[in-house]
C-alpha cells in the first residue's frame, strides 16, 4: 500500500475527516498517522481524551494489517494501554508496525505520542491489534 492509495482511504472515511487526522508516512514497515491537537478533542480535566487516542490506535494498528492484507480490511479488535496523559502538546501522532500476517488476518502494534512544537515527543498509549481482510477470495 502506497501513501496515495493509504489517504484516499482515510478520505473516506467521514469520522476522520471530521477530526482531521492524516497519513503522515507508510512505508514497507510501519505506518504513521497524524491528528493536531485541538481542545475539542479534550475531556473535563483538559487531557485528551481516551477515545482519541484509541481512534488512532484502531486505525494506524489497521493501516499496519493492511501492509500485509492489502487496503480492504476491518479491525478484528484491539486492546491499548495509556501509559500517560495526553496533556501539552500540538500534534498526535500514531506510528504502526506490522508484527505478523497470514492470507485473512494480521496482527499489528502502535506507539501513540503527543508530541510538542519543539519536537519533543512523549508516549502515551501503546496498543495491539489485528485486523482481516474483507476482500473475496476466489
Amino acid at each position: 500500500m502506497d501513501i496515495e492509495v493509504a489517504r484516499a482511504v482515510l478520505d473516506a472515511q467521514p469520522f476522520s475527516r471530521l477530526l482531521g487526522a492524516r497519513v503522515a508516512e507508510v512505508s514497507d514497515e510501519h505506518v504513521v498517522l497524524e491528528l493536531d491537537v485541538d481542545d475539542r478533542l479534550r475531556q473535563q480535566f483538559g487531557l485528551i481524551h481516551g477515545g482519541v487516542l484509541a481512534y488512532l490506535a484502531d486505525n494506524s494498528l489497521t493501516y499496519a494489517a493492511a501492509l500485509a492484507l492489502g487496503p480492504e480490511v476491518l479491525t478484528n479488535g484491539f486492546t491499548i494501554d495509556y501509559l500517560a496523559a495526553a496533556r501539552d502538546g500540538a500534534v498526535l501522532r500514531s506510528t504502526a508496525r506490522l508484527v505478523g500476517g497470514g492470507r485473512r488476518k494480521a496482527t499489528s502494534r502502535c506507539e501513540i505520542e503527543i508530541v510538542d512544537d519543539d519536537g519533543a515527543a512523549t508516549l502515551c498509549a501503546v496498543a495491539m491489534g489485528s485486523a482481516i481482510s474483507t476482500t473475496k477470495k476466489s
